[in-house]
């Protein structure tokens, strides 16, 4: 008899603002959701995009120039991978010994990189990533990933994979994930409240739709923790009616979706903040699987194939050239 076991877990999607444009704020809520997840058995917590220090919204309702005035601060906020601000984070999980996937703004050097991480229950560091291609405007706050970040983690809780935003829309970026027998994807989005009315492609239905579609195709459970903007953002960034009425308060619609694209939990009122939760059965991917795997027995690689680069692209390769025994330079007499 076979003794594979498919994990049972209890998940969670947040749906909050962030403490925006700061860190330690917003490391202090997170650790706050954390436990709240918790203590009702969570055993892995998802958080939205750049939740650390907030997303830029800024960058999407007026001038560059205009935004300039944020981006010392934001700078200041973004979070270094191993620092003691990370640390925190990795303490955290431990403590409550819960797995916690988040999305923040990497500082890495002089740049900003659109990032998340992946923590273990006992605080171990399980990946770090970076968005592949910031979106429009983004590419004026965010450097690139590459394709060593289309990855997915084997761990005791199942394959997890992570993936930002419109991510969600790179159908070959989608394709390498799935390659991967990806089973818990997380998906982090910053909110649905821009442009509202006015941007269909922006909204709810096409990108809550877009983590649904990617379950099913994916074969996989999706975590979608969805940002809200609180009324606080909206006063420091929304100074006068027009911008009011690009950033919308709210916007907050996590979900979470199963391997066949049923919705799990209960969702929230957009401007509520709390945990979407979800109580999974890895043992149910193999129903899906056997339906469509498109990276497998539902492929024709003798029609279409995905070339995968998976090379850490690195700007500065240090090149030490060893001096030769016996040929040191002969020191010169002045």
């Amino acid at each position: 008899m076979p003794t594979t076991v498919h994990p049972k877990l209890r998940v969670a999607a947040v749906q909050a603002a962030p403490v925006f444009l700061d860190l330690d704020g917003t490391i202090d809520k997170t650790i706050d959701l954390m436990a709240q997840a918790a203590a009702q058995g969570v055993k892995l917590i998802a958080f939205p995009e750049t939740w650390i220090p907030g997303y830029p919204w800024w960058i999407w309702l007026d001038s560059p120039a205009w935004g300039m005035q944020f981006v010392q601060r934001y700078h200041d906020n973004s979070l270094v991978i191993g620092s003691a601000e990370f640390e925190r984070l990795q303490a955290a999980a431990r403590a409550h010994s819960i797995w916690l996937s988040f999305g923040f703004s990497e500082k890495a050097a002089g740049s900003l990189y659109i990032a998340q991480a992946l923590i273990d229950d006992q605080g171990q560091v399980a990946q770090t990533r970076r968005k592949l291609k910031p979106t429009h405007v983004e590419r004026t706050v965010f450097g690139e990933g590459d394709g060593a970040d289309l990855h997915v983690v084997p761990t005791a809780i199942g394959n997890i994979g992570s993936l930002c935003c419109w991510e969600h829309l790179q159908p070959l970026s989608k394709y390498a994930m799935y390659s991967q027998n990806e089973q818990i994807h997380c998906a982090a989005w910053p909110s649905f409240s821009l442009y509202r009315g006015a941007a269909n492609a922006l909204g709810p239905e096409v990108n809550n739709a877009a983590s649904q579609v990617y379950a099913v195709e994916g074969g996989c459970f999706v975590l979608a923790p969805c940002a809200t903007v609180s009324k606080a953002m909206s006063e420091l960034m929304c100074t006068d009616a027009g911008k009011q009425q690009m950033l919308g308060v709210g916007g907050g619609h996590a979900r979470i979706y199963g391997p066949d694209g049923s919705a799990l939990g209960t969702p929230l009122p957009e401007t509520e903040e709390g945990l979407v939760i979800a109580d999974i059965d890895l043992g149910l991917i193999s129903l899906a699987k056997a339906a469509a795997d498109p990276s497998g027995h539902y492929s024709r690689p003798d029609v279409t194939q995905l070339l995968l680069n998976k090379t850490r692209r690195e700007p500065v390769v240090v090149q030490l050239t060893p001096v030769p025994e016996g040929n040191a330079a002969e020191p010169v007499e002045a």
